[in-house]
């Protein structure tokens, strides 16, 4: 079953190898926010890691030849080939041995359970803790915050968006604290948050020959989801508008 993140359904158990993205303390902290369990793999032991292997071999024959063959202008076209294609094709074709498609046996246990907004945002927070100084401030990336005076040589946690490093919420012994107020914002961007890299205008050499699979795919999604109107494109149209309105 595809197309259905961590970030969206809150699962029981979240079986994982030993990559280093699997042993990186903000999954750890997301699952435990999510109250679901990651399991690692046994390292040298693959029998436990077959089905996901030939999943993404399915993939890779099925979707990503295709994608290589006619091209693809940015990530965001990425993407929504790849949601279409999961469920035009991938969830809706019959399992040889299950007798039923992934769709089915994903939902034969009732429907997943959704995460509140809330408890997902907490849940891809950072979090690390800090001693306040006898100044009552922290450092984190490089950038200086005056706490609570009260928690002057104390041991706090911050919780953070990575992304936005002006706002940090401050715990002692898990009751909240408080914001951290910047003194000088030197980094507004965690470090360690990967840097965003110009997205070629081709992300294939191959020549395009034959039928647009994926193309009809995705038309064929959208018909059934949106009919005729792509109502995610109609907000940049109205931007659009209103820059036309507002010229001379």
């Amino acid at each position: 079953m595809y197309g259905l993140p961590l970030s969206t359904l809150c699962r029981r158990r979240h079986s994982v190898d030993n990559g280093s993205p699997y042993i990186a303390a903000p999954l750890e902290r997301t699952c435990a926010v999510l109250g679901t369990r990651l399991v690692h793999s046994r390292p040298y032991r693959p029998q436990g890691r077959g089905k996901v292997e030939r999943a993404n071999g399915y993939i890779r024959e099925r979707f990503l030849l295709e994608a290589e063959a006619h091209g693809i202008a940015s990530f965001t076209e990425l993407n929504d080939r790849f949601m279409a294609w999961v469920e035009q094709v991938c969830n809706t074709r019959r399992h040889a041995e299950t007798g039923q498609t992934p769709i089915e046996r994903f939902l034969s246990q009732g429907p997943p359970r959704l995460v509140e907004p809330s408890l997902l945002r907490e849940a891809f927070r950072w979090s690390v803790r800090r001693r306040v100084t006898r100044t009552a401030s922290v450092s984190l990336a490089g950038n200086r915050y005056k706490v609570d005076d009260a928690l002057a040589l104390r041991q706090v946690e911050l919780r953070f968006d990575p992304e936005d490093l002006s706002r940090l919420d401050v715990y002692w012994e898990g009751r909240p604290m408080g914001q951290a107020v910047p003194f000088v914002l030197g980094r507004h961007v965690h470090h360690q948050v990967p840097q965003t890299v110009a997205t070629p205008t081709n992300l294939s050499v191959t020549p395009t020959t034959g039928v647009d699979y994926l193309g009809l795919v995705l038309a064929k999604h959208e018909a059934e989801h949106f009919g005729s109107i792509a109502f995610r494109d109609l907000a940049s149209q109205s931007n659009q508008s209103e820059q036309e309105d507002e010229q001379p």
